[in-house]
């Protein structure tokens, strides 16, 4: 006898009959989709009756505002691998959802987000809560479309996810009105593996890399950067076995942190405006430079007029639009990051770069005795930032899926939290969203419920997305949030004391009682401020067997070094306001 459970579990071998609305939810099961995070309403009423009867097969939460949704999806995506889900309403629903899609985008993280929209025959007539969500999300999304036919469903849902997947990841977005769903259809679906005209990824050239393979093979400073290309593809092995056998020292984006782990030799840290000093002075004097699956975003380059000039630039990228559009190159080689390692692998030489890494190992010993030191092993009174990231992350082996907001808590977290787990980072890059890190934690922990989860979020970013709180009660999370409050936009700040003779226009902010408000939702929670305090508080959370939330009081101006000035020279890398 089959329950009513398998018969859901199973898609229809036979075309059957039912409404959108469980044809929506029947094609979502389809495509392997355990998770949905979203907010009800009026339009998207009929999906949600639909989701009733697969609580079995889909684990649907229950969110506080729709950016906590998209933001949440995104989180699940950049762990798990799989695609994020989100469902929202039509209207204010639907534009709630649209910076977490603009930052999806720019991120490259997959994501297929489901609006309802009011019925066919009101399109257009200015309808209560109607938007125009496919105008709107058209230049933020890879591909958006808008379901007014039942029948529509099952093929649209199969490109959706084909496209937010395949090539380059990205959002895509499908409006369904409300008839679409209360109609009726023979339901049948079909996974899609093909479609005409799009073409996600490019057969890897052999000629362009023998062109390659010469150019590093005669190299005598061979240098490469990666992004978070080589997470998206897999290609984490083959990165690791590409530089072992060249000896070539390497440095990531923000994003393409923890493809490598911290630790090994040849990991000279992070690129960009916050990076190490190493991996950004030395763009400007080796020979030849290697960027595996990064766009050579302004934040990593600089003035792009005196970036690399002297060295001739490989770039290995599967988004034809990236290349060359920031960074003129020498060979480019369009394809897939994983295959094009391996292929690439073949045709490089065994070889130690000796001395060209001792200058990279020199240059990090100049930041870690003028930087690191006072950020880890500080002699002033008051909390660092790197010291209680590093703490976290020797707590939990380094083996914790670490996720921040954006702004100084950010780059301290980038700076000194460890990785040897791949996916285990999870950030806002190209956007740089305030409020993302709060979703995005609960997001991580859905998709990797089996590892620890901290949060490290400023006192300003937490006020952005702060009712998700609610949805963590709700759902007795343990994702561990830990606020580095120092009373101050702190990124901002910096900025205004090193640039605008700090005249801190509108940068302290007031926060209520963080602990208090946890406790409100049902969170544990406790402040420090000691150095004596940290350790035993940081254990207590890690401990915990639910969610808890710990807020540092750091010190109030502690800045984040190095960094390259905007619109300056990955030359000039400041180890400190002294410099400038």
């Amino acid at each position: 006898m089959t329950t009513k459970n398998e018969k859901i579990k199973n898609s229809p071998k036979e075309p059957v009959e039912m409404s959108g609305s469980e044809a929506m939810i029947r094609s979502l099961v389809a495509e392997g989709v355990d998770t949905i995070f979203g907010y009800p309403g009026g339009a998207i009423m009929p999906i949600y009756d639909a989701l009733y009867d697969f609580g079995h097969h889909v684990k649907h939460v229950l969110v506080r505002h729709e950016q906590g949704a998209i933001h949440a999806a995104q989180g699940y995506a950049r762990v798990s691998g799989k695609v994020g889900v989100c469902f929202a309403t039509s209207g204010p629903g639907a534009t709630n959802l649209i910076t977490g899609i603009a930052d999806a985008m720019i991120d490259s993280t997959p994501i297929v987000c489901i609006t309802g929209q009011v019925t066919s025959g009101l399109l257009g007539t200015d309808a209560f809560q109607e938007s125009d969500v496919i105008g709107i999300s058209m230049p933020i999304t890879k591909w958006n479309y808008q379901i007014t036919s039942p029948e529509e469903i099952p093929e649209a849902i199969a490109k959706a996810f084909y496209i937010a997947a395949s090539g380059r990841p990205g959002p895509v977005l499908i409006d369904i009105t409300k008839d679409a769903q209360f109609g009726k259809l023979n339901f049948l679906y079909e996974k899609c593996t093909k479609i005409r005209s799009y073409v996600p990824e490019f057969p890897t050239d052999k000629k362009l890399l023998k062109k390659a393979a010469d150019l590093i093979n005669e190299a005598k400073k061979p240098y490469l950067i990666y992004g978070q290309g080589i997470l998206l593809s897999g290609a984490e092995k083959e990165l690791l076995s590409f530089i072992e056998k060249t000896g070539i020292p390497v440095a990531s984006t923000l994003l393409g942190i923890s493809a490598l782990q911290s630790d090994h030799p040849l990991n000279m840290g992070m690129l960009g405006m916050h990076g190490n000093y190493a991996p950004n002075i030395k763009t400007n004097e080796c020979d030849v430079l290697i960027a595996i699956g990064m766009r050579f975003d302004d934040r990593v380059t600089g003035n792009i007029n005196t970036y690399a000039k002297q060295a001739k630039v490989i770039h290995i990228e599967i988004d034809p639009a990236e290349i060359d559009k920031n960074i003129k190159t020498d060979v480019a080689i369009l394809g897939d990051a994983k295959h094009s390692i391996r292929l690439l692998n073949t045709l490089v030489e065994e070889k130690k770069h000796t001395l060209w890494v001792n200058e990279f190992l020199q240059a990090k010993q100049k930041e870690h005795d003028k930087v690191i030191v006072n950020d880890l092993t500080p002699t002033k009174p008051g909390l660092t930032m790197g010291e209680v990231v590093r703490l976290s992350t020797n707590l939990t082996d380094n083996k914790a899926v670490i996720v921040t907001d954006v702004g100084q808590n950010q780059m301290a977290a980038a700076r000194y939290a460890r990785f040897n787990q791949s996916r285990s980072w999870v950030t806002s890059g190209g956007l740089g969203t305030m409020g993302f890190g709060l979703p995005a934690a609960m997001g991580a922990k859905f998709g990797a419920p089996e590892k620890e989860v901290i949060l490290f979020v400023g006192d300003g970013g937490i006020q952005m997305t702060i009712q998700e709180l609610g949805t963590i009660s709700q759902e007795n999370l343990p994702v561990k949030i830990v606020i580095l409050n120092n009373d101050f936009l702190g990124m901002v700040r910096q900025w205004q004391e090193l640039f605008f003779e700090k005249r801190y226009s509108f940068t302290e902010i007031t926060s209520p009682d963080f602990v208090k408000l946890a406790e409100a939702y049902g969170i544990p929670g406790a402040s420090v401020s000691d150095r004596k305090d940290l350790e035993p508080a940081m254990k207590e959370m890690i401990n915990a067997k639910g969610p808890y939330l710990l807020e540092v009081k750091i010190e109030q101006e502690d800045n984040i070094f190095p960094m390259v000035p905007a619109g300056g020279t990955v030359s000039r890398c400041l180890l400190g306001a002294d410099e400038l």
